[in-house]
């Protein structure tokens, strides 16, 4: 086998390698970042009551919910949307013209074509008229619906107190199930108000909420396009 011969072989072969690798898919990219690390409570200097048997964290008669920084509240999640919406417009337009000139600033209409022509023209009389019709009809539909459940249970932490009473909270949970990862990421502010009596929230009551639900791993890759499809896609131009 020559040279040429050689390097054609290479060259195919590497195409077909290119072929095949730009119909896999790539990984999503799930975030790595972990909660903060707990956050350490000022030290108190004195104790309102030195050598008592009760702690100081606690009144005698609050319960047990959450209220400071580093503790915990077990979230509710039940959020169901549903939304749907439908426009329709329609125009239509229609025109018409018909126009003539019958004196033109004095000029006479066989505007001497006679003498332009020689004989034969004489007394040739022009009509001009403008004369015209347009129909435009224009007719547009569209609806969209969208539905969405989602449902789980995760416990926060709480990770700032605001100068109101209100609770910031962060929770992070990781699950990696034969090389699927699932992450459930959640983010908000409560009222300790709302925490029912066994420390328990919905996310109903939970403001800013950010609800992150993602995964990677090998269902994540079968959900996506190759990169070469998604290009083709975009430079399609049909």
């Amino acid at each position: 086998m020559d040279k040429t011969g050689y390097l054609k072989g290479i060259i195919g072969w590497m195409g077909v390698l290119l072929l095949v690798a730009a119909c896999a898919t790539t990984n999503p990219e799930v975030s790595k970042e972990m909660p903060p690390n707990y956050i350490q409570k000022e030290n108190k200097t004195e104790l309102s009551s030195p050598g008592s048997l009760w702690r100081e964290s606690n009144g005698l008669f609050e319960d047990r919910k959450a209220r400071t920084i580093n503790d915990l509240v077990t979230i509710k999640i039940e959020e169901s949307t549903s939304a749907s919406n439908e426009a329709e417009t329609g125009t239509s337009r229609d025109s018409a013209m018909d126009n003539s000139v019958t004196n033109f600033f004095g000029i006479p209409l066989s505007y001497n074509l006679g003498n332009a022509f020689g004989k034969g023209m004489s007394g040739v009389t022009l009509t001009p008229t403008i004369a015209g019709s347009s129909s435009n009809d224009f007719t547009g539909k569209g609806s969209t619906s969208r539905t969405g459940n989602f449902t789980a249970t995760i416990t926060a932490r709480v990770v700032e107190v605001l100068p109101n009473g209100n609770l910031v909270i962060e929770s992070r949970k990781d699950i990696n199930i034969n090389r699927e990862k699932e992450v459930l990421i959640l983010r908000g502010v409560i009222r300790p108000d709302d925490i029912a009596s066994d420390n328990t929230i919905y996310s109903g009551y939970i403001a800013n909420a950010q609800m992150i639900y993602t995964g990677d791993g090998v269902l994540s890759d079968k959900q996506g396009q190759g990169w070469l499809v998604k290009l083709m896609d975009w430079a399609w131009p049909f």
